[in-house]
């Protein structure tokens, strides 16, 4: 696994890289990102931190504007762990109310005299100014949703099962009250160690992703 791994990194870091603010007309509809953490390297360049998709069509665009612009812990589940690793770091007990799903009206009604608000808006704005100033990506076109989450989910277990890459001792993940990002070295929970590229397969995934124009509108 350490051998995909390292070609992935190699790969990944050889296309172009975004950091906010950035063009979304670089960005194609559909496809997946690649994170990179200011701090982290692997594999001698930078190391992947987190790989994502997304499941409706054309929504790639959207969903990294979640991730870096919109703050709602609810619709971005790396917004929420970057919280929860900055709140579980400076031991602050508003981490509990930080947990609360408040996507729902019901939701929102049940826990009105329980969150503060005004605190909530306060974390919501030190996770975007950390993921704005600390993360930088790339993206390459996958128009079909079964190949995204196909590639997605093996890109995932590559990276999670390599034993080389390994995060600083630094890496804001550490303070993660998740045991598998800590243990992983990565922002995902889901999809880790599971089944990774085969050679004839990450063979494949190169050639498709060098003959990608990037963006593809």
């Amino acid at each position: 696994m350490s051998q995909i791994c390292c070609q992935l990194h190699q790969l990944f870091n050889h296309l172009p890289v975004l950091a906010f603010p950035f063009d979304t007309n670089k960005i194609p509809q559909n496809g997946i990102y690649i994170l990179f953490e200011k701090g982290e390297t692997g594999h001698g360049t930078n190391r992947i931190v987190r790989i994502g998709t997304h499941t409706g069509n054309n929504q790639l665009r959207s969903r990294l504007k979640q991730h870096f612009i919109q703050e709602n812990k609810d619709r971005s589940i790396f917004r929420k762990n970057i919280g929860r690793a900055l709140l579980n770091r400076d031991h602050d007990p508003f981490l509990a109310q930080w947990e609360l799903d408040l996507t729902t009206r019901e939701a929102k009604q049940k826990y009105k005299n329980v969150v503060d608000f005004s605190r909530q808006k306060q974390v919501e704005q030190q996770v975007t100014n950390y993921i704005q100033g600390i993360f930088c990506f790339i993206v390459f076109c996958v128009d079909e949703k079964e190949q995204r989450l196909d590639w997605e989910s093996k890109v995932i277990s590559a990276v999670s099962l390599c034993t080389e890459c390994q995060p600083s001792i630094n890496w804001l993940g550490e303070y993660s009250p998740i045991e598998k990002i800590r243990q992983s070295g990565l922002w995902n929970v889901n999809g880790l160690y599971k089944k990774s590229l085969s050679d004839s397969e990450y063979n494949a995934f190169e050639k498709v992703i060098i003959g990608k124009e990037q963006p593809n509108n």
